[in-house]
């Protein structure tokens, strides 16, 4: 009878030795010295104790991934621990470890698309940006709706593309219920098309309805948009940017992106206009303006006659 109580005794120590030292171990600073970002791949529990070890997180002895594999099992029911990118902050524990594996928000990365990039341009940004999988080719031009986008690693390339689609036609489909209608444009895809080249034409907020007002005064009197911007997406067909100035012979470019030679609209954008460039065609300036000419201070000269359209080309040169 006294062996098997001190069998039961010496049992019991040891399962209370256990569990101190295993909470110790569980509960104790780690030896990570400095916060830092790491990814964490897909993998069974041995392939995630091993990374967690390699990158410091994790002491590399037989009682801390001994008390890993077993807190990891029996609590499983809340969670299995993920793969993906996580921020560790120094000396982190092993149990405030296995939380963020089963709970953290993963790092989000950010990317910027521009206003005015063509198709071309956004394709070779998100595939030259950092922690995305795959390859996309470019898109449709005029899709993507140029802001900041958000996303975490191993996010698909092809589902970030998706996402500023979308962003896109929400964004366009709104704007044309909302617009002033002024009997020119027939449909949103229209307006896209518009506000690509209000985009590209000038980068002054204050400038863009009256840009906007100025090519829907000109479609509505049957006259030819002339802008540089569509003989440039012409020549070099979204892929960078013209090296030289435009000379006659391109104003003569037969093509249907050559707003000097065809009288109506592109057939497609000719980069993704952003939201200012969008709702600028979608209210326009009132007016009759009819022509503009770069000042030679970095904004534009509006008049509403070739009179006076030529008075302002004087003015500039003598600038």
């Amino acid at each position: 009878m006294r062996k098997v109580i001190l069998v039961l005794s010496m049992v019991i120590l040891m399962i209370v030795l256990f569990v101190f030292y295993g909470n110790f171990l569980y509960t104790q600073p780690g030896p990570l010295k400095e916060s830092k970002n790491i990814v964490i791949k897909k993998g069974n529990i041995s392939s995630v104790l091993t990374q967690l070890q390699k990158e410091h997180l994790l002491t590399q002895n037989t009682s801390s991934a001994f008390i890993f594999r077993f807190v990891v099992f029996i609590s499983k029911k809340k969670g299995a621990l993920r793969a993906a990118e996580f921020t560790f902050p120094e000396h982190i524990s092993m149990r405030q470890i296995i939380g963020i594996l089963r709970y953290a928000k993963p790092v989000q990365h950010e990317l910027t698309v521009p206003e005015g990039l063509t198709s071309y341009q956004i394709a070779s940004l998100i595939n030259q940006a950092p922690f995305l999988e795959g390859k996309i080719t470019p898109p449709e031009e005029g899709t993507v709706l140029p802001q900041t986008y958000s996303y975490s690693w191993g996010t698909s390339r092809l589902q970030l593309l998706k996402k500023m689609q979308k962003a896109m036609e929400k964004t366009v489909e709104q704007i044309w219920q909302n617009r002033n209608d002024t009997g020119v444009l027939t449909s949103s895809k229209d307006m896209v098309i518009l506000a690509s080249i209000v985009e590209k034409e000038t980068a002054i907020k204050i400038e863009r309805p009256m840009v906007a007002r100025v090519f829907i005064n000109r479609l509505k009197q049957g006259m030819k948009l002339q802008s540089d911007a569509t003989i440039i997406y012409a020549l070099t067909k979204g892929k960078g940017h013209l090296d030289r100035a435009l000379n006659r012979q391109d104003w003569k470019l037969i093509n249907p992106y050559n707003t000097y030679w065809s009288d109506f609209l592109p057939p497609t954008p000719i980069c993704s206009p952003g939201i200012a460039a969008l709702k600028a065609v979608a209210h326009p300036v009132e007016g009759n303006l009819l022509y503009f000419v770069a000042n030679g201070t970095g904004g534009h000269s509006f008049s509403s006659s070739l009179v006076e359209h030529n008075r302002n080309i004087k003015l500039r040169k003598k600038n």
